[in-house]
């Protein structure tokens, strides 16, 4: 009777549920006001992407999916066994409930703190940093408590990023080295990348009940002095051909600028230093005009012979061949006389075959 009236002194609690105002919370253990007790026919709320766990002593006892429920000893055994609660009456629950929240949270930072070694086929070993977003949904509740959470009071989406980065990090580097695909291919590869990746840190996330959902990558950057020398390089490729006319225009420039700032007051200076430019100016335009006229061929250049040893082709005066160094002798007809070339058969002149 005694212990009747301690328990009617305390309020007994009606409803359970957790309305989750937060972003980041991924637990939260409900919280009891003063003389409140979880009862023996409370209603317990689970909303959509929720899951309640009942915690005794430390031990995750009854689990409960999203759904609204009256606790009796029917739906929860496990603590009705352990409580040896009776059949019947509003009996308390020594119990802990806990809140998992089970909704995907897809905007999370990763970023490489320390540069990521690199053997590249064009630039050798390189640095490469990069950083993006991942997503993930808690996937096993009972395995989460268990192995991140414990029974804490809250545990927020910071806590759970501060184990997850390095396993992210870690997937990167080991996507980059599998691939084995040049820095110069790296950014057109970022959507396989984040699919390896993915791959790649379930096995680790799987461990402690979480579920990644995806990786994206938003930058992979090289060392400063590294993008400077691929600009150049393609700076490079893009001038090729037209090395020398980018060579004269610079100098114009030069000049053109050195004649509007000269170095002393010297006025017949200036009139030098913008003729030299103008001169410049008409050099340059005058090959430009030169580059895009069409090549004529000179046929006294072309004409060719072959060689009486291995019959390449070689100057039409050429008295030794340039492949074979041999003497490049002159043949007759032995009928008309006909000067003959070095692999005619027949003599053109007379029809001759010749020896």
């Amino acid at each position: 009777m005694g212990l009747f009236n301690l328990f009617s002194k305390k309020q007994l609690l009606k409803v359970i549920e957790w309305e989750d105002n937060s972003k980041d919370t991924l637990v939260y253990r409900y919280q009891l006001k003063d003389r409140e007790e979880i009862m023996n026919s409370s209603t317990l709320v689970v909303r959509p992407s929720q899951v309640a766990l009942f915690v005794h002593k430390g031990e995750i006892a009854d689990i409960f999916a999203a759904g609204t429920y009256k606790l009796t000893t029917e739906n929860i055994p496990i603590i009705t066994k352990l409580l040896s609660l009776p059949t019947g009456g509003d009996s308390p629950i020594k119990a802990e409930i806990y809140y998992v929240n089970t909704k995907q949270f897809a905007s999370n930072k990763w970023g490489t703190q320390n540069p990521i070694m690199m053997r590249d086929a064009d630039f050798g070993n390189i640095r490469l940093r990069g950083y993006g977003i991942y997503g993930f949904k808690i996937d096993d509740a009972k395995l989460f408590m268990k192995e991140m959470f414990g029974t804490n009071q809250i545990y927020s989406l910071d806590d759970a990023n501060e184990y997850l980065k390095p396993i992210i990090v870690q997937a990167v580097t080991d996507a980059i080295a599998e691939s084995k695909i040049s820095a110069l291919d790296l950014a057109a590869n970022y959507n396989e990348f984040g699919t390896k990746i993915v791959d790649v840190a379930q096995e680790k996330f799987a461990k402690v009940g979480l579920k990644i959902t995806n990786c994206v990558i938003e930058n992979l950057s090289l060392p400063e002095e590294v993008e400077k020398a691929l600009d150049e390089r393609t700076k490079l490729g893009v001038l090729e051909d037209k090395m020398g006319t980018y060579t004269q225009m610079k100098a114009a420039n030069a000049i053109e600028e050195a004649a509007k700032n000269p170095s002393s007051g010297n006025m017949a200076g200036i009139g030098v230093g913008f003729g030299a430019g103008s001169a410049m100016g008409s050099m340059f335009a005058n090959n430009l005009s030169t580059a895009n006229m069409p090549k004529v061929e000179n046929k006294a250049q072309s004409k060719t012979k072959k060689c009486t040893n291995c019959q390449k082709d070689i100057p039409q005066d050429a008295k030794f061949c340039p492949e074979c160094g041999t003497k490049q002798e002159a043949k007759f007809c032995s009928n008309c006389g006909q000067k003959l070339e070095g692999t005619a058969k027949f003599c053109p002149n007379c029809g001759e075959k010749v020896e």
